[in-house]
């Protein structure tokens, strides 16, 4: 049982790692204006119901990274009731990256759906 819990949890943090990019990318192209981290992690859920728990410190390397290649900025700005706050907004080069990437989710998610489903495309 041990080594199942294991194994799910190894599971479940691979296919996060996967997916975190291309989520950060998507709430701020949804977003009116830019974010800071914090108000980022809580579009990420608390694992009830079944949604993928992704740890608020695992955003803000994946946040550096796409700033990194330019498909996030981000301003630091004072704020009155603690330390500066970082605020993340999507470039348009994000915003290209994330078109590709939701079809390359897309294709994937599908490629998976069959192979679950037991679907052959010969």
């Amino acid at each position: 049982m041990e080594d199942q819990m294991i194994l799910d949890k190894k599971f479940q943090k691979e296919l996060n790692a996967g997916i975190t990019a291309l989520i950060l990318l998507c709430i701020m192209d949804q977003a009116d204006d830019p974010m800071y981290g914090y108000q980022i992690s809580k579009y990420f859920g608390s694992g009830d119901g079944g949604t993928p728990t992704i740890k608020q410190s695992a955003i803000y390397p994946v946040l550096r990274s796409l700033e990194k290649y330019s498909l996030v900025q981000s301003l630091v700005e004072p704020s009155v009731s603690g330390p500066p706050r970082r605020y993340y907004n999507i470039t348009e080069s994000g915003r290209e990256t994330l078109e590709r990437w939701v079809m390359m989710w897309t294709q994937t998610v599908s490629f998976v759906q069959n192979i679950l489903e037991g679907e052959d495309d010969d």
